[in-house]
């Protein structure tokens, strides 16, 4: 009888070792995840309350702590004048040299003009895939540019998605087939409006697990 009771406390203690163990590796990993920090850096001058929003969000979808950089100047070479836009590469170009992020750290550059890339009439967004810096456009966001009345609600809902889906590409997401996920491509802003702010199951666990290695 006694050694089944000595063999009981033992097993007992064993699992509150391993409990002990999983609980303090669990929070470990979260703390990792935590100081891997965003960064959002407005370009030129960008509302305060568009920043806040995109502040919130970011930190729920990502589990990371997101900190506002002090604002970028828009540099000359990135406006083409025959287009009446800016190149978004050269931009991400400048950021780097702006902002010096840790291996595990993103940038994430908010411009409130008009972006293109070569090759494309125009961009919602650019990111360098699994890299450190991303930048949105919150340009062709607004209901003003199609000269439609301004809707402050839906505005900001769009640029919490391009926002979310630049920086899943630093995380090393691709584009989803699914049109409610936010790594959805969007071709228009209907495709933006169609897909949701999250991300669909597949893409969640690929970014989980995606983000444990960065």
């Amino acid at each position: 009888m006694g050694g089944k009771c000595l063999l009981y406390i033992v097993s007992l203690f064993v699992l509150i070792y391993f409990c002990v163990s999983f609980l303090q590796q669990t929070l470990c990993e979260r703390q990792l995840r935590m100081e891997g920090k965003i960064y959002l850096v407005p370009i030129d001058k960008i509302e305060d309350k568009i920043v806040g929003a995109l502040v919130n969000q970011i930190e729920n979808t990502f589990n990371r702590k997101v900190e506002i950089h002090r604002s970028m100047k828009i540099p000359p070479d990135a406006y083409n004048q025959m287009r009446s836009q800016y190149l978004s590469t050269n931009i991400l170009r400048r950021l780097r040299y702006s902002t010096k992020p840790l291996r595990e750290e993103k940038v994430l550059g908010i411009a409130d003009v008009d972006l293109y890339v070569k090759g494309l009439n125009f961009v919602f967004g650019e990111a360098e895939l699994g890299g450190n810096f991303a930048i949105i456009s919150l340009a062709r966001l607004r209901e003003s540019f199609y000269s439609l009345p301004e809707n402050e609600t839906l505005f900001l809902e769009r640029a919490i998605k391009e926002a979310v889906h630049e920086i899943g590409h630093l995380y090393e997401l691709r584009h989803c087939d699914r049109p409610d996920c936010v790594m959805y491509f969007s071709n228009s802003l209907r495709d933006t409006d169609r897909k949701s702010t999250s991300f669909c199951s597949k893409c969640r666990e690929l970014l989980d697990n995606l983000q444990l290695f960065q």
